[in-house]
């Protein structure tokens, strides 16, 4: 795993912690040790670097990368090794790792990508590894996304406050309606609705309004609050990605022998667990077959598909009926984008239904809560078979709120998994990792630090269980799509690992 400098924010901070916890305060649960243990460890891995000049962080165009034991030509499968030295901006070499970095090998006019993988040896030395997937020329770059300490300040800022996101309820009664501030907590001597989920420790708030039961909240809206928690020298290290080299080498092609083990749920993929050529996604690890339409319908007959998470999962539902066309959407009478999507094919006995997951959602649009619940509570309800299938992602939404939210919905969604094979060992449940995203959004709130956390941690709690793993992130890094919703054809070739895994 990639070390960040990672920091949870320190005892001398002001307290932020509002007037209601996120959970009921009691002894130490199991999951509040595992939540605790989590957050230690990556705080050990990098502690805060605070920097009293631009000049004294890493520079992009004084460090210095060097390609260890070079030849003149490669063959296909060899590893080609970069070490990376960095140094300031007075060319001082950085005692010190935790960049946020980013390598990727492409060869544009062969539609080709993938993800390379960094070492960090905490010593401003870093590893840079790229596996030679094709024949051809390649071009091999490695983006400074973050320096250490513009990453270390994002880690603190993060988990200083729930108050980067201002949620409002509606509230509902017959005619009438009134909106109220809502949250994960709430700073508030008013009196309020409390919405709790003892068994998974999950809490959400919001001011009672006068005259209406806290039953009669119905929608639920967010903006985003004027609000930072970084300083303006802070804020001076997040601009753009900086290419910090570039270099071509050419490998010649020899032969490799074909992977003949089927993709199956229980595999873990290796980073990086594939890459693209003429736009596919070809696996490093199994044997993926590209199915065509008529394989897809055979695929899908009789299966029942449940999608919970964001709207990269979305996607799924709305590519799919491009592709299958006898795959109908059936209007269940609600609205919005965010209402629950159902696919049908009656003659196929074919269900693929999307649902959003639960608080924190974020969108300045108005979406319902009725039928609206954590995913964990949605697996519960599932009785599941050989022929039943869950895809499960999020990620995105959770970037604004402190780690705990994130790890704490982990391990809910993981126990669910677990009470899930119990009564059904036979299915199919595949978990899809969040992807990366524009290189100019909001950092503080939405940047790929964020992601690049929970992602990690994402692999952590999961590694052991007989999932199957879609790793959008590696994915979307090899596609360099750098979108919250990547292209159809990424969305595609998501679905195609995802059908290799159930059928």
């Amino acid at each position: 795993n990639l070390s960040i400098s990672i920091h949870y924010w320190n005892n001398s901070t002001k307290s932020v912690f509002p007037k209601t916890s996120p959970i009921p305060l009691k002894s130490l649960t199991e999951t509040e040790l595992r939540i605790k243990e989590i957050i230690e460890k990556l705080d050990q891995q990098i502690p805060p670097r605070p920097f009293t000049h631009m000049n004294t962080t890493t520079s992009a165009t004084h460090s210095i990368a060097t390609i260890l034991n070079p030849q003149d030509t490669y063959c296909r499968g060899d590893q080609l090794d970069i070490l990376l030295e960095v140094r300031d901006h007075l060319g001082h070499r950085k005692q010190y790792g935790g960049d946020f970095l980013r390598a990727r090998m492409s060869s544009p006019a062969l539609m080709a990508g993938a993800s390379g993988k960094v070492t960090d040896f905490n010593n401003g030395t870093y590893l840079v590894s790229f596996t030679l997937f094709w024949e051809g020329q390649v071009s091999l770059s490695l983006l400074l996304i973050h320096p250490s300490e513009g990453a270390s300040a994002l880690w603190r800022a993060r988990n200083q406050g729930y108050n980067k996101i201002i949620f409002k309820g509606k509230f509902v009664n017959g005619t009438s309606h009134v909106f109220t501030e809502c949250g994960l907590t709430l700073n508030s001597s008013a009196e309020l609705c409390e919405y709790l989920d003892n068994r998974d420790q999950e809490a959400f708030y919001c001011v009672k309004p006068q005259h209406m039961p806290c039953e009669a909240l119905t929608h639920m809206t967010t903006q985003n609050r004027e609000i930072s928690y970084l300083t303006d020298k802070e804020k001076s290290l997040f601009h753009r990605g900086v290419e910090m080299m570039k270099v071509s080498e050419t490998c010649d092609v020899a032969n490799s022998e074909k992977i003949e083990e089927k993709c199956q749920v229980g595999m873990k993929p290796p980073v990086p667990g594939g890459y693209t050529l003429q736009g596919k996604w070809i696996t490093t690890f199994c044997n993926q077959v590209q199915l065509d339409t008529i394989k897809i319908n055979g695929c899908l007959k009789g299966k029942l598909i449940y999608l919970l998470g964001d709207s990269t999962l979305r996607q799924w539902i709305y590519y799919l009926p491009k592709v299958v066309k006898t795959l109908k959407f059936f209007d269940l009478h609600e609205t919005g984008i965010f209402k629950k999507h159902l696919l049908l094919d009656a003659e196929r006995h074919t269900q693929i239904q999307w649902k959003k997951h639960n608080y924190p959602f974020v969108t300045f649009q108005l979406y319902s809560l009725i039928d609206h619940d954590y995913i964990p509570r949605e697996i519960d309800r599932l009785s599941g078979d050989k022929n039943t299938a869950i895809v499960i992602t999020f990620g995105q939404h959770f970037r604004p709120f402190p780690i705990d939210v994130f790890i704490r919905r982990a391990i809910g969604v993981r126990k669910a998994i677990e009470r899930l094979f119990l009564r059904s060992p036979t299915t199919k449940v595949i978990i899809k990792t969040e992807n990366i995203r524009e290189m100019h959004i909001d950092t503080e709130r939405l940047g790929d630090f964020h992601g690049y956390i929970q992602y990690l941690i994402m692999k952590d709690i999961f590694k052991d269980l007989n999932v199957g793993i879609i790793d959008a992130w590696d994915m979307t890094i090899a596609y360099d799509t750098n979108t919250i919703h990547p292209p159809d054809h990424v969305i595609g070739n998501q679905i195609n690992m995802f059908l290799n895994y159930i059928c």
